[in-house]
């Protein structure tokens, strides 16, 4: 196996898609943001899944991995397409937070080069939800900050399907099957298991 094989390839992508999926999802944690919560705890463990099928030669969850990456794919469009108010869909809208909170996304108020104004005046303590600074004006806007996430995530995610695609047209058929004694072997072969 070459350093530049496909399945070597394969195995760099996942850990790339490992690592972008992680800091995503620490981000949608600090937004509270639900919905890609859960879709992104499913991600890791497709890819974790793909992953394993890549360094054992098991197809069957390479092509996991891949009708995942095509439901990752449009995922990652709705999310692009929510953050642009495109085709009806509102970034303000609560879809992604589920309706459980009013959080948005974490870049909102944290973006790069966001500036934020002082403490409001000393009425604040008696309103009901107080903002203790609002923002004034950021270099990048939070929705396209998460639209780059989206972009890096579907570019990552297209090679990965490609290298996917290669490798299981490559993977020789397997019929394997477990015999409950610790190793594995072909249901064609005759077994060397004596009682």
């Amino acid at each position: 196996m070459g350093c530049c094989s496909a399945r070597c390839m394969l195995i760099l992508l996942c850990c790339v898609q490992l690592i972008t999926a992680l800091e995503r999802q620490v981000f949608d944690f600090l937004g509270y943001q639900w919905a890609p919560i859960m879709i992104n705890f499913f991600h890791v463990i497709m890819v974790i899944l793909g992953l394993f099928g890549v360094i054992q030669y098991r197809a069957r969850y390479v092509v996991m991995y891949l009708l995942w990456m095509m439901l990752w794919v449009g995922w990652n469009v709705f999310v692009s397409c929510l953050y642009l108010d495109l085709g009806g869909l509102s970034k303000d809208s609560d879809i992604l937070t589920l309706g459980v909170s009013s959080h948005r996304s974490w870049w909102r108020d944290n973006g790069p080069g966001c500036e934020r104004e002082g403490l409001p005046s000393p009425g604040w303590q008696n309103q009901q939800n107080p903002e203790l600074s609002t923002v004034l004006s950021c270099w990048l806007e939070y929705q396209y900050i998460e639209i780059l996430h989206c972009i890096v995530q579907l570019l990552v995610s297209l090679l990965g399907f490609i290298y996917a695609c290669y490798i299981v047209s490559t993977f020789p058929d397997e019929e394997d099957s477990f015999n409950f004694i610790g190793e594995f072997h072909h249901p064609s072969k005759p077994s060397q298991i004596f009682f």
